[in-house]
């Protein structure tokens, strides 16, 4: 008996990384799974990946910028295989760069997929959540409780998600169903290899940490028993846990570590130059 037999989950961002990764976890658990994203080749393979496990799967491309693609998206997957009791907003990526050098497009942009994209989202899931007093689940980021210089947009969007995720689980108090706000540490995934824009470059390298970067597989696995517990907030690995520790206890220790590396990194350059 899996913790998810007989559920239906739904998850945006499914076709990689950690996405990808708790879609085949939560099938493996026993639920079926609807997987959307805007690469329809990589959704198609998830969902193959998932009914070789013998569970139900659907590739239900949409752009969580179009509310109205999100809504006929959920619906669809709701027609097709009953009713939804788990929705895991998860699609997003990182608009990086320095303050200056950043224009109004994007951050627009930025916000417009993470945090908009989010709430469009769980908007168009909570109907059906209800009825089955199902979960609602963000995927946020450790970077939702520290501020990095260079990373303002995405820091900015992680905050403010991690923001709506406990509005969100105030107001659905005593309903039966929760909302569970995830943030991950350094986790094997695409996201470093989209730009700015959100366009996909297959060949750029990943520049976070190999040391602490945990498989998503093994992301999934945390992921999906805090997603069981219903819990109200979830941070894992333990970098992302002092990390996120620091940035809400420790803001000034923070500022000092980041600028202080800055500062060498910059002597360095000069030094070289």
């Amino acid at each position: 008996m899996g913790r998810f037999d007989g559920k239906v989950a739904w998850i945006t961002g499914g076709g990689s990384g950690i996405g990808k990764a708790l879609a085949l976890e939560l099938a493996r658990e026993g639920a079926d799974v609807a997987v959307s994203g805007r690469r329809l080749e990589r959704l198609a393979e998830v969902a193959e990946e998932i009914r070789g496990l013998g569970r139900r799967a659907l590739a239900v491309p949409c752009d969580v910028t179009d509310e109205e693609a999100v809504a006929e998206a959920v619906a669809g997957l709701v027609s097709e295989l009953g009713h939804l009791d788990v929705a895991v907003a998860n699609a997003g990526y990182g608009v990086t760069g320095r303050f200056e050098n950043l224009t109004a497009a994007d951050w627009r942009r930025q916000l417009e997929v993470n945090v908009v994209g989010t709430a469009v989202t769980l908007r168009a899931a909570l109907p059906y959540l209800r009825e089955t007093r199902g979960r609602a689940v963000i995927v946020a980021s450790v970077t939702g409780m520290i501020a990095l210089p260079t990373q303002g947009p995405y820091c900015a969007s992680k905050f403010a998600v991690r923001a709506m995720g406990l509005s969100l689980s105030a107001e659905l108090h005593g309903t039966g169903v929760s909302c569970t706000t995830i943030h991950p540490g350094f986790v094997e995934s695409d996201i470093n290899k989209v730009d700015n824009r959100g366009v996909f470059h297959a060949e750029r390298k990943d520049k976070r940490p190999k040391k602490l970067m945990w498989p998503a597989d093994r992301a999934a696995r945390v992921m999906a028993r805090a997603i069981h517990k219903r819990k109200r907030e979830f941070v894992f690995t333990l970098h992302g846990k002092v990390g996120g520790w620091l940035g809400r206890h420790a803001p000034g220790l923070v500022h000092f570590a980041t600028t202080r590396e800055r500062v060498k990194r910059d002597t360095a350059r000069v030094a070289k130059a």
